[in-house]
């Protein structure tokens, strides 16, 4: 049907969902009327990139108040921001597994309780790049872990569940050929992966700690090159997980920077 799954049925007993780190709420808000005709979602780590965003598909699409300042949906809350230009929303996640993880359970349920159909789902920012160009723009075509594996491991109660996190091919190679009308960002697809932390987890030298060689480093980053990753950042097996669960269409593009 199209809709966005949630798979948790303890939500039909409770009276009242309360999207706490987005300020939302069933009772509070007409979600429907609200979001109902969503048809993309934007999600990257910075408000304020989320913000210029919606600022910019405000222009492109050529809607009423293009140019001008956009209302903070979440202004109530100090954890995540979200913006609408039309069918458009776009919502920042933080940085790191936990917080995405955060915002996405509540995404999904907000676009689930105001029945949204054929949602498409991209995440959008910036990564480390290995092997490919400054300036490259990676679209995921798998997220895999420190141990270049397609999974996503998550501790529930003393259990380690393991996830899928494959993301939606037809929507790569789509984003892909849509690249090809932009020459000033070479774009590739490949595996992206995903870390726990930004310095020794990416194997950077210039932490406050570092156990290891650059020696074994550069090995550890051919190794990675060689499974087919292209990029290093540290929410993408969680958000393929969630999307691939509830029934999102969902992808990553990250913009290499360095």
């Amino acid at each position: 049907s199209g809709l966005v799954l949630v798979k948790n049925p303890h939500l039909d007993l409770m009276e009242e969902d309360v999207l706490y780190h987005l300020d939302l709420g069933t009772k509070t808000h007409n979600l429907p009327a609200m979001f109902g005709d969503i048809k993309f979602v934007c999600v990257g780590g910075s408000p304020n990139r989320m913000r210029a965003f919606a600022q910019f598909m405000q222009r492109e699409l050529g809607l009423a108040g293009a140019g001008e300042d956009v209302a903070d949906i979440c202004a109530g809350s100090d954890r995540y921001a979200m913006y609408r230009a039309g069918p458009v929303l776009s919502i920042s996640h933080g940085m790191g597994i936990p917080s995405i993880s955060i915002m996405l359970h509540e995404l999904i349920k907000l676009l689930h309780h105001a029945k949204c159909r054929d949602v498409t789902i991209i995440r959008i920012g910036t990564s480390g790049g290995l092997g490919i160009e400054a300036g490259s723009v990676v679209i995921t075509d798998t997220a895999v872990d420190s141990s270049f594996q397609p999974r996503f491991e998550q501790v529930v109660l003393d259990d380690v569940v393991v996830r899928s996190t494959e993301l939606d091919k037809d929507l790569a190679e789509e984003l892909l050929a849509c690249s090809r009308d932009i020459p000033d960002f070479p774009t590739l697809i490949g595996h992206t992966m995903c870390t726990y932390d930004f310095y020794e987890g990416q194997g950077r030298l210039d932490g406050a700690l570092c156990s290891f060689s650059s020696e074994k480093k550069l090995e550890y980053l051919r190794r990675a090159y060689d499974a087919g990753v292209r990029n290093i950042e540290m929410e993408s097996t969680a958000f393929a997980a969630l999307c691939g669960l509830c029934g999102l269409k969902g992808e990553s593009c990250r913009f290499h920077l360095l």
